[in-house]
């Protein structure tokens, strides 16, 4: 009888972790602790098992349960400790000596490896056993481990470690300025309900193909309820930007019910696209998403949404295609985001 940690992908669907969790349980597996992680394709369940078969007939067991990408590693009673306690032990350790960043993420991590790299060939590894964490422009930390790929998950949880370690964030309620390349300035604040008729007067001044790319529909005005959800923060955080007392643009990041992603809109009045504010308010929404523990970041696009399709993309994300031919979708990573 031994300790296994234990990873497969498996499809979004209901009933997959049961089928897992029978499978162990056949060969007399006793789960010990388990973690279920959103990831590019699918779900990644984590088992640490005590379990007395051998790690190829346990992979052989959980792909006839309909897990892909199966990886049985050796484990060890230390690796049963509570992960909440252990992540909050970290941290308490990095606030008392923060130049060991770089030491205490490959412990969070169970990684082999943690070291500074600088310049600007510091992202976009092909290797799923290398993660890169930014840190800020032109600095992050190359984190190896050998035996299990990184999910979007961890990569989420090193982004808000090293946070730690970092300078404190304006308060989510604070007023920031933008200031846009041609020198003109907005100011961003959270949504609120003294914002409904700015907002109503922000979509009478867009155009019926600028209001289609944010709601798939040439919709006239917005009806109260989308209002009233975009402005409740137990759905999602929406920010507003202002030039010259009125509302400019519209950027809400809305909480889906897969875990640890989130959904990302935009709508900015014609005047201001191309201007470099949809970008800026998508960094501060991906930087929100992070704080808040999310692992990815996605936004729905119509297939001619050019723009928004360069924006994300620029961003980092990746492009995916969906069943109906007019819409397609970004996946963002937002540990990815310095």
């Amino acid at each position: 009888m031994g300790f296994l940690r234990i990873r497969t992908t498996v499809d979004e669907r209901p009933g997959r972790l049961a089928s897992l969790a029978a499978a162990l349980a056949e060969r007399g597996g006793n789960i010990l602790g388990l973690s279920v992680q959103p990831d590019i394709d699918g779900t990644v369940d984590e088992f640490v098992a005590e379990i007395p078969a051998a790690p190829e007939a346990v992979k052989a067991a959980l792909e006839a349960a309909g897990g892909r990408r199966v990886q049985v590693v050796a484990a060890t009673a230390h690796e049963l400790t509570d992960e909440p306690t252990r992540a909050l032990l970290l941290a308490s350790r990095l606030r008392a000596t923060p130049w060991r960043l770089p030491e205490l993420l490959a412990e969070l991590l169970r990684a082999d490896d943690a070291r500074w790299v600088y310049g600007d060939a510091v992202r976009d590894l092909p290797d799923p056993t290398l993660l890169i964490v930014p840190v800020a422009a032109k600095r992050a930390i190359k984190v190896r481990r050998s035996e299990l790929p990184f999910t979007l998950t961890e990569a989420a949880r090193a982004a808000s470690f090293v946070r730690l370690a970092q300078p404190p964030a304006d308060p989510v309620g604070a007023e920031r300025h933008i200031r846009l390349a041609d020198g003109t300035e907005a100011t961003v604040k959270p949504l609120t309900t003294i914002y409904r008729e700015a907002v109503k007067d922000l979509h009478d001044r867009c155009s019926p193909e600028s209001r289609r790319f944010r709601y798939f529909t040439a919709m006239p005005t917005l009806p109260p309820r989308v209002f009233e959800r975009l402005c409740d923060r137990g759905r999602g955080h929406s920010l507003v930007a202002g030039h010259d007392g009125q509302v400019v643009a519209l950027a809400s990041l809305m909480f889906t019910p897969d875990p640890g992603i989130a959904e990302m809109a935009l709508l900015v009045e014609d005047r201001w696209q191309g201007r470099g504010l949809g970008a800026a308010l998508a960094r501060m929404l991906v930087q929100q998403a992070r704080d808040l523990g999310y692992a990815e970041v996605r936004a729905s696009l119509l297939s001619d949404n050019t723009r928004m399709r360069r924006l994300m993309i620029s961003l980092g994300a990746t492009l995916g295609y969906t069943e109906d031919p007019g819409v397609v979708e970004t996946r963002l990573a937002v540990g990815a985001l310095v």
